[in-house]
Order: C-alpha cells, then structure tokens, then sequence
C-alpha cells in the first residue's frame, strides 16, 4: 500500500480550479506563430476543378484581457492575383480572423466561409497534430494540422461539406517564413 503524504502537497485532493487551461493546447498553438507560406491545392465539387495556389498566411498572439485566454489573430493574403478568387467568389482573397482557445474550444470571430462567429471543437492527436471540427450554417468543416519538422512545416487537410454534401477537399503544405 502507497501512502501518499499530504502535508508534502497541500493542493492534494482539492477541487481544481474553476477554469482549467491546457498547457500542450496552448503550446501548440504558440508553435504555429509566425508568418506561414501556404501552398494549396483546392478540389472543388462545383464545378468539378482543381485549383492550385500559393496564399501568406500571419499566425499573431494577441493581447488577452483574460489570463486564462490565450487569443490569436489570423490574417491571410495571396501570394499573387490568381483567377481561382474571381471564379469562386464565396472564397476570401484576403481578410482577417480573431480567436481565442478556452477549454478544447477555439472561438471564432468569423469562419472563412462566412462572417458568423462560432466554435471550432479541438482534438489533440499528439503533440504535433490537432484536428478542428467546426459546424455553421450549412457546413461541416474537419480540419487536421500537423506541425513537422521543429515546426518549420506544416501539413494541413480539410473536408468541407454543404448539407451533407462533400463540396470541398483542400490540401495546404505550408512552409514557415519568420517565426
């Protein structure tokens, strides 16, 4: 039998705190800071094309008005004019979104495919890999990211389906421009 001396911890047995933060979510998020060349590859469903292009995208952590958040700032822009944005006018060239982690939860500002704001629920796979799993209006959206290589790349795929529709199938190997 194991005794366990209480005295050595005094927080033994008591009831953790009311919000509880997860170090390795937070780290791994701190790891994907920086500026991010994202080189794509879109399958779209309609119309059935396949798109390749090259996007920047800057990962910043911003400042918190809550210690327990940890709150970041994604802005995204290609690398040059492509006529994918023109074809596909639902896809943003450009633009920015805010969000913080709480929890196994990334709240959302705004979605890619929509101003509305939401939550994305995490899965962590280990401690390089996250997989995001997001609902909003019609869409369904799963999302993997790896980090590889002492995070200087990354591997992103992602599944969206329109009303239960599989309509997007994206493949992203991003390269770590400045950290």
């Amino acid at each position: 039998m194991v005794v366990i001396n209480q005295q050595k911890n005094p927080n033994f047995g008591a009831n953790p705190p009311e919000i509880s933060l997860n170090n390795n979510l937070k780290r791994w998020f701190s790891r994907n800071i920086g500026l991010w060349q994202s080189n794509r590859t879109y399958f779209l469903d309609e119309p059935q094309k396949t798109y390749n292009l090259t996007m920047n995208i800057n990962i910043q952590a911003i400042e918190s008005k809550t210690e327990w958040e940890s709150h970041y700032k994604f802005t995204w822009y290609p690398e040059k004019k492509y006529n994918f944005f023109d074809e596909n006018p639902q896809y943003e060239e450009q633009g920015e979104m805010r969000a913080f982690l709480k929890g196994h939860q990334l709240f959302r500002e705004n979605f890619y495919l929509s101003n509305d704001e939401g939550i994305s629920n995490i899965k962590q796979v280990d401690e390089h890999e996250m997989i995001f799993e997001s609902s909003y209006k019609d869409w369904y959206i799963l999302e993997h990211t790896r980090l590889l290589d002492s995070d200087n790349y990354r591997f992103r795929v992602i599944y969206s389906w329109n009303n239960n529709k599989l309509k997007i199938v994206e493949n992203h190997h991003e390269i770590k421009i400045i950290k």
